[in-house]
């Protein structure tokens, strides 16, 4: 049996897009409006996607980046405040 993959703890801040959604690998998505932070539990290794909504009353949505769970900022530095 593989060992069960770490849980971390990160923040997210968007300073550029009205709206991005953070787009899990197991389909759940978390809004983050424009100078906001939001902290959330994610997987090592798991690959999160971060997608700009210009329009939410559109279903398009642009790919800003997709990153790793490990790459993004601890969510201490955020909860603090």
């Amino acid at each position: 049996m593989p060992p069960a993959p770490t849980k971390l703890r990160k923040a997210y801040s968007n300073r550029e897009h009205p709206l991005v959604c953070l787009r899990f690998e197991d389909g759940h998505e978390i809004k983050v409006y424009k100078n906001k932070v939001k902290t959330f539990d994610a997987y090592a290794g798991e690959v999160i996607k971060v997608l700009a909504v210009y329009d939410p009353t559109s279903s398009e949505r642009e790919l800003v980046e997709s990153c790793r769970a490990e790459d993004l900022p601890d969510a201490e530095t955020h909860e603090s405040r």
